[in-house]
């Protein structure tokens, strides 16, 4: 008699969509060859220009972007700046050759989450993949440096006085580079009432996304790192 007892299923955890925008086809290649074999990241398009990786990006709602700076027509930075207007959710990790601070703060200052070099170990970069849509944001101490310093012109502290005194513990974690999962853990809330916060602190402090919220509360002493 057949064994009609049910069998008991693992739920598999929803993949990473990640969109590929690098003009060159043989990085796109060996970008996708590799992240094909990951269990948790599913490569969903590719676009050769920022123009095509915009639209790619409307249509098929990636989690994450690999963003080549250095594109004919529309280049990463400006692709960047496009996807900011359109309130597009998607998380930049610009992948480049460039190691120029000139190259690389503009595009961080638009909107990226982070930026790894084109030789980065392929562990690293799906490390870095997963990082980054946890909501991490990844700055090498150069680049951050040359970041506050440009922040220097700001009125120090002006607008610090308008934060609650939650909003500042959630600042301070942001800065140390936690996700809003990690944040509610720490701080005992729920992720909704995070993001909520977080919203806030934007507002408050006229910035635009996580990265500089990270800045400014490393330039205003929040963070113990």
């Amino acid at each position: 008699m057949a064994d009609t007892a049910a069998r008991p299923t693992t739920a598999r955890a929803p993949r990473i969509r990640v969109l590929l925008v690098d003009d060159h086809q043989v990085v796109r290649r060996g970008l996708r060859t590799f992240l094909e074999v990951q269990d948790d990241i599913e490569v969903v398009g590719e676009a050769a220009d920022g123009e095509t990786g915009v639209a790619h990006a409307e249509e098929l709602r990636p989690d994450v972007i690999l963003m080549d700076i250095k594109m004919p027509g529309t280049d990463g930075i400006d692709a960047l700046r496009r996807l900011r207007e359109l309130a597009n959710p998607a998380r930049v990790l610009i992948v480049t050759s460039f190691t120029e601070q000139r190259t690389v703060v503009p595009a961080l200052r638009a909107g990226a989450a982070g930026y790894v070099y084109k030789d980065i170990d392929p562990d690293a970069l799906a490390g870095a993949i997963r990082s980054v849509h946890a909501g991490h944001v990844l700055l090498q101490p150069e680049v951050a440096g040359a970041l506050l310093a440009q922040e220097e012109q700001a009125p120090a502290g002006s607008r610090g006085g308008t934060l609650t005194e939650r909003e500042r513990e959630v600042l301070g974690l942001i800065a140390d580079g936690r996700s809003n999962r990690e944040i509610a853990r720490a701080l005992v809330l729920s992720e909704k009432t995070v993001k909520t916060h977080v919203s806030n602190i934007l507002m408050k402090l006229d910035l635009a996304d996580r990265t500089q919220a990270a800045l400014w509360a490393v330039r205003h002493g929040l963070t113990d790192s």
